[in-house]
């Protein structure tokens, strides 16, 4: 599989992560940021969460100094359980301290909007 076979994540805040939401399929490659509730050192699960949300990160295939209480943002691949709960196999894995949560997830509204209105624009011009 050459890099540009690798997808790129879809950006989803975790609310959407979740039966009813279109990007909870089996596969699909997401980015997901969230604050570390737990980790078991033994099983490599770590549990973000924001907003209500939580959400298990399988992160055995990263070298990362998780701590409790840190941001985080992880991209991988949704595994549904199962249960129906999902747990993403994590390729990437960053600690984002510092960054806005909220601002993050008001750019994130924005650039969906504008990726909408781009759709809008070319539709109209064909």
């Amino acid at each position: 599989m050459s890099s540009a076979d690798i997808p790129s994540g879809s950006l989803v805040i975790l609310q959407e992560v979740n039966p009813t939401s279109p990007h909870f399929k089996q596969g699909a490659s997401l980015r997901v940021t969230g604050k570390l509730q737990e980790y078991n050192v033994d099983t490599a699960i770590a549990v973000i969460a924001d907003g209500g949300a939580t959400l298990a990160v399988d992160t055995r295939h990263l070298r990362l100094d998780l701590r409790v209480g840190s941001l985080y943002q992880f991209i991988g691949e949704l595994s549904i359980q199962p249960t129906n709960e999902g747990i993403l196999k994590a390729r990437v894995g960053r600690n984002v301290d510092g960054m806005d949560l909220n601002l993050y997830q008001q750019s994130l509204k924005l650039l969906r909007q504008f990726q909408l209105d781009q759709i809008s624009h070319l539709r109209q011009l064909q």
